[in-house]
């Protein structure tokens, strides 16, 4: 099984990545968050994550200036204050 293309680096399966954000492993989570948000497709973000998933780990996901302000901006389009 190929792994997806914004997981270049690192040789995850999708159940691995199911796993990881369904897990209790917070730090890796939050990674995979930050990475799927920062480095997939904007339509495919959502097979992996609900608004609700980002909404939550948002403040705690470590992005580049440019991301956190982008989506902190959809965020609050969308009616979230975070």
């Amino acid at each position: 099984m190929s792994k997806p293309y914004f997981l270049w680096d690192y040789d995850l399966t999708e159940a691995q990545i199911y796993d990881i954000l369904h897990g209790n492993n917070n730090v890796e989570k939050l990674w995979l968050i930050a990475r799927i948000i920062t480095h997939a497709k904007f339509e495919d973000i959502w097979s992996y994550l609900t608004l609700d998933d980002i909404v939550k780990a948002f403040p705690k996901l470590r992005l580049t200036p440019k991301a956190k302000q982008d989506w902190e901006r959809a965020l609050k389009i969308w009616g979230y204050h975070v």
